[in-house]
């Protein structure tokens, strides 16, 4: 078992900037793979990027180059810094793990999931 807790969101300007926080406890081996996936009212939800044990990083192309996430595996934190912040940027925004190399930017992969932060870009 894994517990996940956000931190870090808000409400800022389109164009400012915010950086999540997730904390993971329990197992170990199911944190190989960190993810940030989000959705907006009325819509699916996405993934945003992911990170595997060795720092490979993949990323959705709506946020490339304005996102960079990064993982902290002695404490097993993950982080989603999002930069030049865009309206539909808005969302729940959701950390997630699993265990195991492959760490793909597809939800249905995760086991684990946090309750959410909320995002809220104003334009």
């Amino acid at each position: 078992q894994v517990q996940l807790v956000e931190s870090g969101g808000g409400s800022v300007q389109a164009g400012g900037s915010l950086r999540l926080s997730c904390a993971a406890s329990g197992s170990a081996y199911s944190t190989d793979c960190m993810g940030w996936f989000r959705q907006a009212p009325g819509k699916e939800r996405e993934a945003v990027a992911t990170i595997d044990n060795y720092g490979n990083a993949e990323y959705a192309d709506s946020v490339k180059g304005r996102f960079t996430i990064s993982k902290d595996s002695a404490k097993r934190n993950s982080y989603l810094q999002m930069n030049r912040l865009k309206p539909e940027d808005t969302a729940m925004y959701y950390c997630a793990t699993k265990g195991g190399d492959w760490c793909p930017l597809y939800d249905g992969l995760f086991n684990y999931w946090g309750q959410g932060t909320q995002v809220t870009v104003s334009s």
